[in-house]
């Protein structure tokens, strides 16, 4: 979850250090601190809080040097605390930065304590420090100390360490956790995500499980988890063509809302090169894909948070469109139970980073046991990149607020276009249907445009919203999983408690909450089960309860509900099977407005980070 940065030059990295970790914020911001090598030996600063704090400290105290690590925190080990906060130092003369977990720092804490050394944290990451000390006295050779390092630890990491001994080098390690290192003039760097370095670099190496890299200005030699010495070739250089702008808000005043407007023409990139006029073009997951699909009897999704849910939706469209049995599962879930499955099934993992580790270790386990494997993910840098059998990558671009938005709806967009690839592929889907949903998909973009120019109407019920500390969402069918985003970014942005429920179970119990307190948020499509799901919200408005309704326009007679506090936006929306995509960036504009209102940081709340890279 932690963001790690650091960087061997010939000028001062300080700078360059506290502007990579402001683009890894995103990633954590318990604390922040950086640790740079100079004529005073280790200069150390730590702050609790966000990086600002941080910039404040380096500045007041002058902190400068050519060779430094930095490290901004999600706690885990340890609540947020200037003592706790990295980078950690043991004897005054090795410092390092840790992203990860030891899962075994318990027993050697232990162990060490017995040996009379005193720790001053409660982190796991301490332990490491410590243990490289311990084996830096037992061999000359510092690679060597590393190495048995990392022969004790398990669990996940990624390392950046830094030896007062020897200034100008650097040595880094990734097991489970993301590294790439940044290539400059004279000058290398390293970073949890590459668009921390983005204002110094655009050419990365990106290390793979078990690397250890040795990292001088003027050398870079990476070994892998056999510490075999790789050829450069084996771990190639990548150019990479995002710009430093990619992290700018431009006119909006967070993230959030410009990733919620990018939506459009995101998608619409998304689509580029893979629609034809009746279907997708051979192939979509690559080489030998379509022959693959046709043999698969059944899919399960598998997913985190937002993720778990866009495989939500997919599974009505799978089971609806292309009759294909399909299963999701919680991603921290599926590993720690023995699931039942078809010998010929297709895990698809979703994922925005890539990176996430309940999702990666998930996939790995699915790998394992035999199965064919697809990665719909948006980073095309990623370990579940490089590590599935197949790809679909979602086309995104950056996304910097905590709260997923774009990543949502181009998640939906890649599921539905695995649709389409099934359908082709196995020939269970008519050529009217396909006409009808690429069609859909193409329109999609423009009606997305539409819904919002109804920002400031949603802007206006969120300023009722905002009032109440408790909401309920309701959805029927495909929309429950819609429901079920809404209320997660709710909760995750104005920390309002909310809960979703598909509308059809209000009698069996959640209707015992509805009084005239409790609001409740639904989306209404002009579908097949629009009758069912107005009762659900006349049963609402008998007893009290403040409707917020977004519907198709001319669905709904106002008067319908006169005794109800009723509020109703009507959305241009008229797509069927792609409706689920259009109806939720209401609900997101609903969730931002309301978080606005109420105060809350909407791009880092509270205790939440964007990449989950730790179980």
């Amino acid at each position: 979850m932690c963001g790690i940065v650091g960087g061997v030059a010939e000028r001062n990295v300080v700078p360059i250090l506290i502007e990579g970790l402001r683009r890894l914020e995103y990633r954590g911001y318990d604390s922040a601190g950086l640790a740079v090598l100079n004529d005073k030996g280790i200069d150390r600063a730590r702050a609790v809080g966000k990086v600002q704090n941080l910039a404040d400290l380096v500045a007041e105290e002058g902190v400068a040097g050519v060779y430094g690590i930095a490290h901004t925190r999600w706690a885990t080990h340890g609540k947020p605390a200037e003592r706790n906060a990295h980078p950690h130092i043991s004897e005054d003369r090795i410092v390092l930065v840790h992203n990860g977990i030891i899962e075994n720092a318990f027993d050697l804490r232990e162990s060490m304590q017995a040996q009379g050394v005193v720790f001053s944290s409660e982190t796991d990451t301490e332990v490491v420090v410590h243990l490289l000390a311990q084996e830096s006295k037992k061999t000359s050779d510092w690679l060597q100390a590393v190495k048995n390092t990392l022969a004790k630890l398990h669990g996940s990491f990624a390392l950046a360490i830094l030896n007062k001994d020897i200034p100008g080098r650097m040595i880094v390690a990734r097991e489970g956790s993301p590294l790439v290192i940044g290539l400059g003039f004279g000058e290398k760097f390293v970073a949890s995500d590459q668009m921390a370095l983005l204002p110094v670099t655009q050419q990365f190496i990106f290390l793979e499980e078990g690397d250890v890299a040795d990292i001088t200005k003027e050398s870079l030699t990476i070994y892998d988890r056999q510490w075999r010495r790789l050829e450069s070739s084996e771990r190639p250089v990548v150019q990479s063509n995002l710009t430093n702008d990619s992290v700018s808000k431009g006119e909006y005043r967070h993230f959030m809302l410009k990733e919620i407007h990018e939506q459009p023409s995101l998608i619409a990139e998304s689509l580029e090169g893979r629609l034809l006029p009746n279907g997708v073009v051979s192939n979509l997951l690559g080489p030998d894909s379509d022959e693959m699909l046709r043999g698969i009897e059944a899919i399960k999704v598998v997913g985190c948070g937002t993720s778990f849910l866009s495989g939500e939706v997919a599974r009505y469209w799978l089971e609806y469109l292309v009759d294909m049995p399909c299963q999701v599962e919680i991603a921290s879930e599926f590993r720690y139970r023995q699931p039942s499955m078809f010998k010929n099934t297709l895990m698809v993992f979703i994922s925005q980073s890539g990176e996430t580790a309940d999702t990666l270790s998930a996939l790995r386990e699915a790998k394992a046991r035999g199965f064919k494997t697809l990665a719909v993910v948006n980073v095309p840098e990623s370990s579940m990149v490089r590590e599935a059998d197949m790809v679909l990558l979602t086309r995104a671009g950056r996304e910097m607020s905590v709260a997923s938005t774009k990543g949502f709806t181009t998640q939906l967009v890649a599921m539905m276009l695995l649709v389409l690839a099934i359908g082709k592929a196995k020939g269970n889907l008519t050529e009217e249907m396909a006409q009808l949903l690429v069609n859909e998909l193409r329109a999609l973009p423009d009606v997305l445009r539409q819904v919002l120019t109804k920002d400031g109407e949603i802007q206006q019920m969120a300023q009722k919203l905002a009032l109440k500390d408790n909401a309920m969402f309701l959805g029927r069918g495909f929309m429950y999983p819609i429901a079920e985003e809404g209320a997660l970014k709710m909760k995750e942005l104005s920390y309002i408690h909310a809960e979703a429920y598909p509308a059809g179970e209000l009698k069996h119990g959640p209707l015992a909450l509805i009084d005239e307190k409790m609001p409740v948020v639904s989306v209404a499509p002009n579908d097949v089960l629009w009758a069912k799901l107005k009762s659900n919200l006349e049963e609402v408005s008998a007893r009290g309860g403040e409707l917020f309704v977004f519907s198709a326009e001319g669905m709904i007679d106002p008067s319908e509900f006169e005794h109800a506090r009723y509020h109703n936006i009507c959305l241009p929306i008229t797509l069927t099977s792609l409706a689920p995509v259009a109806y939720v960036v209401p609900l997101q504009l609903l969730a931002y407005h309301t978080a606005v209102i109420r105060g809350t940081d909407v791009d880092q709340p509270r205790n939440l980070a964007k990449s989950v890279t730790v179980e």
